[in-house]
């Protein structure tokens, strides 16, 4: 965890530890990241940072104690009740936004669609970098930053992506989770943990990958950050790579036999 006083970069923002506070940039999007903190603050959602106010150029967020994700994953994480835990999350987050309406004239960070009746405001950057833990306990997610309003359904396919991993056996191996049938049985639990079917959740996964794709292209291409940094960095190719490994292994991911 982030010590008292400390300041973290990470690939997209930097932060900043007082205290029992974080504190990052604002910008355009926080407002309406507020609200939707605040909302799941009034619903008692407690796995997720609270909304203390603006200070000069940065947002004031409670602090989440623990630590977050990187590669070795933690070994909660990396057994099948790791993702049953983010399984429930999302399925509890999900509940606790269902009713959140966002404030007239909200703006979200890179947003692709107008908010409308049976959409949620997606979390939008699911990855396990971004999930705490303490030991064996999922404590919540940060880095709200990239909320906006989208499907539900792509919350889940974005973590079942990075979480299961959908991803190639380097990435894999980099959480410490490899195989076919270990892949197959992290899917199944976490879609059975949500309340949602495999075979939609690899749908949704590939249309979500060549949209984030061609996003990075367009946001990229204008210049517009992070996505021109993603683009400089070669992230459409890697992007490309991956959805070419879910399309080489879907077939796959569902012929195995769980837990075999």
């Amino acid at each position: 965890m982030i010590e008292d006083g400390a300041t973290e970069r990470g690939s997209v923002t930097t932060v900043r530890r007082i205290g029992e506070t974080i504190r990052r940039p604002v910008g355009e999007w926080t407002p309406s990241v507020h609200a939707l903190l605040a909302h799941l603050e009034a619903a008692r959602f407690t796995r997720a940072p609270r909304p203390l106010g603006v200070d000069g150029t940065d947002e004031v967020l409670s602090l989440l104690h623990g630590e977050p994700a990187f590669g070795p994953w933690p070994a909660k994480l990396r057994s099948t009740a790791g993702v049953v835990e983010l399984g429930r999350w999302l399925r509890d987050y999900h509940d606790a936004v269902r009713d959140f309406r966002p404030p007239a004239g909200a703006r979200w960070r890179g947003q692709e669609e107008e908010w409308r009746p049976g959409m949620v405001i997606r979390h939008g950057d699911l990855g396990p970098w971004n999930s705490i833990w303490d030991g064996d306990r999922l404590v919540g997610f940060i880095d709200w930053d990239f909320a906006a309003p989208g499907h539900a359904l792509d919350d889940l396919a974005q973590l079942a992506w990075y979480a299961v991993p959908l991803r190639s056996v380097e990435k894999q191996r980099r959480a410490a989770v490899t195989g076919g049938h270990v892949l197959r049985t992290r899917l199944d639990a976490l879609c059975a943990a949500y309340g949602a079917e495999p075979t939609a959740v690899l749908d949704a996964l590939e249309a979500l990958q060549s949209r984030e794709a061609e996003r990075i292209e367009r946001l990229g291409g204008l210049g517009q950050e992070p996505w021109a940094t993603f683009l400089a960095r070669g992230d459409v190719a890697e992007m490309a790579a991956e959805r070419s490994w879910l399309r080489s292994q879907r077939a796959a991911l569902r012929a195995l036999p769980a837990g075999r």
